[in-house]
This record gives C-alpha cells, sequence and structure tokens, in this order.
C-alpha cells in the first residue's frame, strides 16, 4: 500500500509539566522520578478509586502514557483519556469489578525506542534496521528513534520493579488474572508485546489505534510482518488471555485497518474467539485522546468485567 504520512503527532505524548493530576473521582497518588536500573527515571501515577480501602482488594490495570490519563489541565494538548471518570462510572454501575490503574508516565524523547517492540524489530535485516532508525530521525526534523530499541528493558521494569512495589504497596490482587496492561498507538503495541513476553503476569491487554507501522509510511515497511510473524510463535494461550484491539477511521488511524485484519487472522488460527478476543472499528474515530476517551469503556468493560472472573 503506497501510503505516506507526515506524522504530525511524533512527539503526541511530550511529557506534560509536573503537576499531580486532579482527578474527577477518586485520588492521586504520585510517586515522583520513579528508579530503575533498567529505564531512565519516570513518574508513576497510582489512581485509587473512592473508598479505596486496604481491607478490600483491587485488580490491576497499568497503563501507559500516564501524564495524558486523568487531567486535561496539565496535557499538552488538552485532551484526556478520563480513566477516572469511565471506571468509576463502570464500578458504580456493577459493569466491572474493584481496580486501580498505574499511570507510567513515557520515556518522553525514549517514548518510541520504549514502546517499539524489540525482539520483532531484531529479526529485521541489519540494514533495514539501521535505515529505520535514520530515517526516523530525519522525519520532520525530530529525532523519534533516540538511540536503540529498549523494549524489553522497559517491560522488565514494569514486571520487576514496577510491579513489587505497587503489591506491596497497595492492596491488589497480584495473580494473573487481575492484572492488564493497555495503551494507544505505540503503547497498543508494547501492550500487545508485554503480554507476549509475559503470559504468566498479564492476563488481558488493550490496544487501542495499534500503530502497526512503527514507521510513518506504509511503503516497503517490513515492520507490519515481523510483528505478526512474532505473533504467530509467541502469541498466549488463548484458553488464559485475552486481548482487544481497535481502531479508528480518521487521521493516522486510516493506516491501521488492513493491517489488523492481517493481524485478525493470525489470531483466529492461534484459537482466538470472541470469548478472548476482540477487534472493533470506530468509525468517525481519529487518533486522539478524544477518541479513546469516548470508547475507553468497551475495553475496560472487556478487560474488568465481573463475568471475566467467574
Amino acid at each position: 500500500m503506497k501510503f505516506k504520512i507526515v506524522y504530525f503527532l511524533i512527539f503526541f505524548y511530550n511529557l506534560c509539566h509536573g503537576q499531580i493530576a486532579t482527578p474527577s473521582a477518586g485520588s492521586i497518588k504520585r510517586f515522583e522520578n520513579f528508579p530503575s536500573k533498567y529505564v531512565n527515571s519516570r513518574n508513576i501515577d497510582v489512581w485509587l478509586p473512592d473508598g479505596y480501602n486496604s481491607k478490600n482488594k483491587y485488580a490491576v490495570l497499568y497503563m501507559h502514557d500516564g501524564q495524558m490519563l486523568f487531567d486535561s489541565s496539565i496535557t499538552w494538548n488538552k485532551q484526556e483519556w478520563g480513566v477516572d471518570e469511565t471506571i468509576s462510572k463502570l464500578h458504580s454501575e456493577n459493569k466491572i469489578k474493584n481496580c486501580i490503574v498505574v499511570g507510567i508516565w513515557n520515556g518522553g524523547k525514549n517514548r518510541h525506542i520504549e514502546f517499539c517492540p524489540q525482539k520483532p524489530f531484531e529479526s529485521l535485516p541489519v540494514s533495514y534496521r539501521d535505515s529505520i532508525i535514520e530515517l526516523a530521525k530525519r522525519v520532520n526534523g525530530n529525532q523519534v528513534f533516540s538511540g536503540e530499541i529498549i523494549s524489553d528493558h522497559y517491560l522488565k521494569f514494569i514486571v520487576e520493579e514496577l510491579k513489587p512495589f505497587i503489591d506491596s504497596s497497595f492492596s491488589t490482587r497480584k495473580n494473573r488474572k487481575n492484572t492488564f496492561i493497555a495503551g494507544s498507538s505505540m503503547g497498543g503495541l508494547i501492550s500487545l508485546y508485554a503480554i507476549c513476553e509475559y503470559p504468566k503476569i498479564f492476563g488481558a491487554a488493550a490496544c487501542m489505534s495499534t500503530h502497526w507501522p512503527v514507521l510513518f509510511t506504509t511503503e516497503n515497511n517490513l515492520f507490519p510482518d515481523a510483528i505478526n510473524n512474532y505473533l504467530k510463535q509467541h502469541l498466549p494461550s488463548a484458553k488464559k488471555h485475552r486481548i482487544y484491539f481497535d481502531y479508528g477511521t480518521k487521521t493516522l488511524d486510516t493506516l491501521y485497518k488492513p493491517f489488523q485484519q492481517i493481524v485478525d487472522k493470525t489470531m483466529a488460527a492461534k484459537g482466538y474467539n470472541k470469548n478472548n478476543w476482540v477487534t472493533k472499528e470506530f468509525i468517525g474515530d481519529d487518533h486522539s485522546e478524544k477518541s479513546w476517551r469516548n470508547r475507553l469503556h468497551v475495553p475496560v468493560i472487556f478487560l474488568l468485567s465481573e463475568k471475566q472472573f467467574q
């Protein structure tokens, strides 16, 4: 497919100001500059629902691009996911079980190298990998890839450092059935990669507006095939995991449908069905927090529905 696009959202999730988000529901506990031996330190925002009580146990939803989740007044584009409102409303309607949300701030200029699935990338020819990095550096004069891909380290940070801290600091349900991961765009890719790499840790993943091309062109782009080949070998058991995909039909999301259809065939071939996998198209939705906010209830119910735990 010959389709070139200027990625006007190259730094779609640049670091926001350091203010703590003021949610409309629940409360935020901020851990500033959370340290890691794997990646650069970053803020972690933990959202607790109204009535949070250590006597109860809570599922945990890990979400990427944490600075964009709760408060539009402090985001770079004045948009937010509305995570607090959506989860509070769904819980009050008894549609989901108790949960907390761990908002992981992205690494700013390192966002792409943290979110680009490393093993599929490394399966590409060396010359092509080098050309990808050089091409990415030249897009709009911005350096999208700030260095070597480090998504394996980013996932180790979440699994080996952040999750143990969250489980020891809050009243959580620690098992796979109650541990989820979600994101959009490149955050969708890294969420899918996470459940494949750590199937014993994550029980379900939500991948919204998944940025299959990684780059900003689909012409002579080998990466979508690389990620699909990886999925053929590494998708976790359909009997124990659930995966959600979606995409819109405007702006950057116009790229995704053909690639999603290829991945859907792989999902079906690996035994996934309507009970543990869904792919949805949202006509008129674009590549923005506004669109993700409007449909966030769909993946949240898919991940956190009480029926999923019976």
